[in-house]
């Protein structure tokens, strides 16, 4: 256990629910679900302070605080605690692992009921709208009917659009950041290029590996490639350049070390400790499918349904998910006269921007959940003073 904290919330402990399962959207039934999840604050009586925080490819249900068995600081920290952004004092948050995950959700590590082992690549296929449905198990476990807001970045927020568009009544507020509605081509390359960095390890073993002979290099080439399209140019050059990280060493192929080279390498050996390989293929699949209209046949008449305001928000440098992505988001629901704000910040770290401490994407978030709250809540008393 962790001796000292880092975090203005402290400890905290994710829980884990089993609850019913379903059938996914390509037809496998879940006999059952594991959802591990992390809830922050306190919900209110009137169960209207609920803000459901959606994680990016690589994260888990630690939005903020510290776990209290690892010593882990929460992957929104800087933007989810007392006084904060999402501000705990006054909202009820709540973060779920994704299932296809690998931190305590459902997912190929999982143990089959059906084989009593691991499912492996024996897991079905799942898509982002998967992801959404067993977050709606969960909120219907917590027995919450309504979110004041749903916020996710990147895979985050293409599940927040899916909760707007296929659940409306349940969502007053919608804020997908540095999202898109369907991955282009170069976006799908490189994740296909991650996937088979796994697959091509010798370690794979079509999935059936074990703890101790785990694909880790292919699963740290994956991680390194995915951060070169996280970060942008301009912060790559400045953080570093043309630098060397040190002199040459015997066991060195070249003469010449660089400390991008020194860093990318850092950020496959951390990754490997806490992500599965099979999570990986799985998931970065369902990020390649996702298409915030699947399977709905008439767009115009659903996009009429949504009820809920939206804040998008992308950034100028973020060239993985670039603002055109988000400004198709806004065009498709201006067209359709829906409440939408867009704020495209002109920050330079590329699509790490949300992750990283950043002053702009602070303030509005902060003004647009304070301003929102308080309409609602006139709002809820004139509804009262009516009756």
């Amino acid at each position: 256990m962790a001796k000292k904290y880092y975090s203005d919330l402290g400890f905290v402990s994710t829980k884990t629910v089993r609850l019913p399962g379903f059938r996914t959207s390509f037809g496998y039934q879940f006999p059952y679900i594991d959802i591990n999840y992390l809830e922050l604050g306190t919900l209110n009586e009137n169960k209207d302070n609920v803000i459901l925080i959606e994680h990016a490819l690589s994260g888990n249900a630690l939005v903020s605080g510290q776990d209290k068995e690892t010593g882990a600081i929460g992957w929104w920290e800087d933007y989810v605690g007392p006084g904060k952004a999402i501000d705990t004092n006054q909202f009820y948050v709540i973060c779920s692992n994704v299932i296809g995950g690998c931190n305590g959700s459902t997912g190929p590590t999982s143990i089959n009921p059906l084989t009593n082992r691991p499912f492996n690549m024996e897991f079905p296929p799942i898509t982002i709208q998967d992801m959404v449905k067993a977050q709606t198990l969960l909120l219907d476990y917590l027995e919450i009917p309504k979110l004041f807001a749903v916020i996710g970045g990147s895979m985050g927020g293409m599940q927040a659009l899916v909760w707007a568009l296929e659940y409306p009544e349940k969502v007053h507020l919608c804020i997908p950041i540095a999202t898109c509605m369907a991955h282009s081509a170069i976006q799908i390359a490189f994740n296909e290029v991650g996937r088979q960095a796994i697959i091509s390890d010798p370690n794979w073993n079509n999935g059936n590996y074990t703890p101790d002979k785990r694909p880790e290099h292919g699963l740290a080439v994956a991680r390194m490639i995915g951060h070169i399209t996280y970060l942008s140019a301009e912060i790559m050059e400045k953080k570093f350049g043309r630098r060397l990280q040190r002199s040459p060493e015997p066991s060195d192929i070249f003469p010449v070390f660089f400390s991008v080279e020194s860093y990318l390498q850092y950020q496959g050996e951390s990754f490997v400790k806490r992500f599965d390989p099979n999570s990986y293929l799985y998931i970065t699949k369902a990020l390649d499918m996702f298409d915030w209209f699947y399977n709905i046949t008439n767009v115009e008449e659903a996009i009429q349904q949504i009820k809920s305001k939206f804040l998008i928000i992308s950034f100028e440098s973020d060239w993985l998910y670039p603002p055109e992505q988000s400004k198709q988001i806004v065009k498709i629901l201006k067209r359709a006269n829906k409440s939408v704000t867009y704020m495209n910040l002109n920050t330079n770290y590329g699509h790490d921007s949300f992750l990283i401490p950043n002053p702009e994407l602070t303030t509005v978030l902060r003004s647009f959940l304070e301003v929102e709250y308080h309409t609602l809540q006139q709002k809820n008393q004139a509804d009262l003073y009516a009756l």
